[in-house]
């Protein structure tokens, strides 16, 4: 069955199935940010042994990661020798706002078992050991651009 042409153009004419690839095209490059995780972004840290950073949460794979961006002190930004490293590891969606991977702390060099929580623009982090009996936590907020 041939298709079906929709209207003329200056060089030719539409066909129906071209017409509908190009608006799905539309749809989508217009509706992606709006469909991004509500994970993803900028937080910011609580401040632990002195300092806080900013950390940008993206996909990873499947899962969603979080990479040093910024550092801070009490003198303002620093150039932390961490930056550019990751400090939530493979954060897996479980629904409802929550998320299960790793976290690595930079002070003391180790990786526990991850747990956030969101709750609109807080993040609730945990870093558990002990298979999640024992868990110190910090709550994140997220920068506005």
């Amino acid at each position: 069955m041939p298709k079906r042409l929709i209207r003329p153009t200056i060089g030719g004419v539409i066909r129906e199935s071209t017409m509908k690839k190009v608006l799905f095209a539309l749809a989508m490059i217009v509706a992606g940010p709006a469909m991004a995780d509500p994970v993803e972004g900028i937080w910011q840290t609580e401040v632990d042994d002195g300092s806080y950073a900013y950390i940008t949460m993206s996909p990873c794979g499947p899962n969603f990661c979080g990479v040093i961006s910024q550092t801070f002190d009490d003198t303002g930004e620093y150039q932390s020798p961490n930056l550019g490293k990751t400090l939530v590891i493979d954060m897996a969606a479980k629904g409802n706002n929550q998320y299960r991977g790793d976290v690595w702390r930079p002070s003391n060099d180790k990786i526990y078992i991850g747990k956030i929580e969101l709750d609109g623009d807080t993040l609730y982090l945990r870093g558990c050991v002990a298979g999640g009996l024992l868990c110190s936590k910090q709550t994140w907020t997220r920068l506005v651009n």
